[in-house]
């Protein structure tokens, strides 16, 4: 349960870090807060009303999250969990709507605040070198965004709360009475490591014109285009 909240202080560790460093040089305040904040992107162009919807709709009811649902609602079989809804068909069936109904409430709530708030929900690559790095990238950007026209990254408070909002709306939605809070928040916190997942996906699998995804007609609608080197 304390791993999201790990992975959270490391994406937050190196901009206070950054800000630490430049008030031990001597630097002015101005300069420490605007160290906290990612220098845009002169490359960045922010996605239409079109792509945002045609995102939403791939992430919340594409094929992605049918399959998630479909081996989530397996597990959930296997461990018979909530016992309540028994096994076979009928027990299957309840689980598999569950866990796509999570799902489709997470992405709901995170879309919908991220568009209050004037965030870019799409996931960009990084443009680093190395596995680490680019790991790191992923794991971070779960907790970042990028807003305005120029693009520049903030933190994201919709995609920390998304992952609950599914799991509180099982829980006082169609989960046995037993079930509280607290199983919201445990349910969450393995939401919310299916989103890192999902990011560190996005990273590493290439998904371009020629990839076997691409033919699939499975391309990650989540995923921004890569940047032309040669633009």
């Amino acid at each position: 349960m304390l791993l999201p909240l790990v992975i959270a202080t490391l994406a937050v560790l190196p901009m206070l870090a950054t800000a630490q460093s430049l008030s031990n040089s001597g630097d002015s305040s101005g300069t420490v807060a605007g160290a906290t904040t990612a220098q845009p992107d002169q490359s960045y162009t922010r996605p239409t009303k079109t792509t945002k919807l045609r995102t939403y709709l791939f992430d919340a009811f594409g094929p992605y999250p049918t399959v998630g649902a479909a081996l989530a609602a397996g597990m959930s079989q296997l461990s018979d969990s909530p016992p309540e809804w028994n096994q076979g068909a009928n027990g299957f069936g309840r689980r598999f709507g569950s866990s796509y109904g999570i799902a489709a409430v997470s992405v709901t709530t995170r879309y919908a605040l991220a568009d209050a708030f004037g965030e870019d929900t799409l996931y960009y690559r990084c443009d680093c070198k190395g596995a680490f790095p680019r790991l790191r990238h992923a794991v971070i950007s779960t907790f970042m965004a990028r807003r305005g026209a120029d693009g520049h990254r903030v933190f994201a408070f919709p995609a920390l709360v998304a992952p609950y909002a599914g799991t509180l709306a099982a829980v006082y939605g169609w989960y046995p009475s037993r079930f509280g809070a607290m199983d919201a928040f445990r349910m969450g916190n393995y939401n919310l490591l299916v989103a890192v997942a999902g990011n560190i996906a996005l990273e590493f699998v290439y998904s371009g014109p020629h990839s076997l995804l691409h033919r699939m007609h499975l391309n990650n609608g989540h995923g921004a285009p890569d940047r032309d080197p040669n633009p």
